[in-house]
């Protein structure tokens, strides 16, 4: 008897067409485009698996009544909270996520950052671009203090190489854990505000859950120090922007870099754009050439799993 084949539904934003790198699946699955709403509503009664490559789509729970078939919905993105809802949550079904493709381009990304905040590399440029030989003192980045919220996979990165740049790095996670070769510490997130005054580098690679959303708002920016830069590439809700842009105006913190925002994109008349001590990147910081191949990879990889019934990579804890 015929083996049946599984059917792939691809959820992705208009015009992306499909991923680069599902190749190797087209016998081994039927494949189906999902690049519109109604196109999802009409592949989902028939999909086996969702492989989400659209993170921003909030499509999925409209169609949610016709997933009569499915067993597993795959998120090429590191964040997930934006197809999770209720009914989702609730199911049996699991969801994966790209765990692991971005670590390393984002804690580039963030050491970039800190550089180009010591080395003042922002006003290099202006000064470049309008003929001004302006010499500076910069600053050194070595003994500086970063602290790193959120200790997951994307964190412990960040932490390693800000470590081996020769930063003092401790770390913020759930629950109080030993230090390592990644940090010198790693602290409860209950012990945020009593570590803020010390970071001269707050850097926000947390997901983004209850517990998360707002946490950087006017009482978080009280009490870093002055001369602290914040660098948000987690989520945007994860920062409440008025208060930021607030805190930046009054001189309350030196400067944040932002790769993420509460609405995406961020719109054209904002302040921030126009704030010397800002930099802002289009949600960027993990996108390095050739990653859309590598998230093909990876759902492959899980999906070859899947066909032998062994464990799932990646799995995400819904309820969190």
């Amino acid at each position: 008897m015929a083996e049946t084949v599984p059917t792939i539904a691809v959820l992705s934003a208009p015009g992306e067409g499909w991923p680069p790198g599902l190749e190797s699946l087209e016998n081994a699955a039927q494949l189906r485009l999902a690049d519109s709403p109604e196109a999802l509503q009409a592949a989902l009664p028939e999909a086996d698996i969702l492989l989400v490559t659209d993170f921003r789509t909030t499509w999925l729970r409209d169609a949610w009544p016709r997933a009569r078939r499915l067993q597993w919905i795959h998120a090429a993105s590191a964040g997930v909270d934006t197809i999770l809802f209720p009914e989702l949550i609730d199911s049996h079904i699991p969801v994966t996520n790209a765990r692991g493709i971005f670590d390393a381009a984002i804690a580039e990304y963030v050491l970039g950052l800190m550089l180009a905040f010591a080395k003042d590399f922002p006003g290099t440029l202006e000064h470049q671009r309008k003929h001004r030989w302006r010499h500076r003192d910069s600053e050194r980045i070595a003994g500086r203090r970063v602290l790193v919220v959120g200790a997951g996979s994307i964190g412990r990165r960040i932490g390693h190489l800000a470590r081996a740049s020769g930063m003092h790095v401790e770390g913020i996670a759930s629950r109080k854990r030993a230090g390592d070769e990644d940090f010198q510490a790693i602290h409860a997130a209950h012990s945020l505000y009593d570590l803020l005054p010390d970071a001269d580098f707050v850097v926000i690679a947390a997901p983004l859950t209850r517990s998360t959303e707002g946490l950087f708002g006017t009482e978080a920016f009280s009490r870093m120090q002055p001369s602290a830069r914040l660098i948000n590439i987690g989520r945007g809700p994860i920062v409440e922007t008025e208060a930021l842009v607030e805190a930046l105006q009054n001189g309350r913190i030196a400067g944040a870099a932002l790769d993420v925002f509460e609405d995406e994109p961020l719109r054209e008349e904002h302040p921030l754009w126009e704030m010397p001590q800002v930099i802002v990147s289009p949600h960027m910081a993990g996108d390095f050439i050739g990653w859309r191949e590598a998230l093909s990879e990876q759902f492959v990889e899980n999906f070859q799993r899947w066909r032998r019934g062994a464990p799932l990579n990646n799995l995400v804890k819904k309820s969190r």
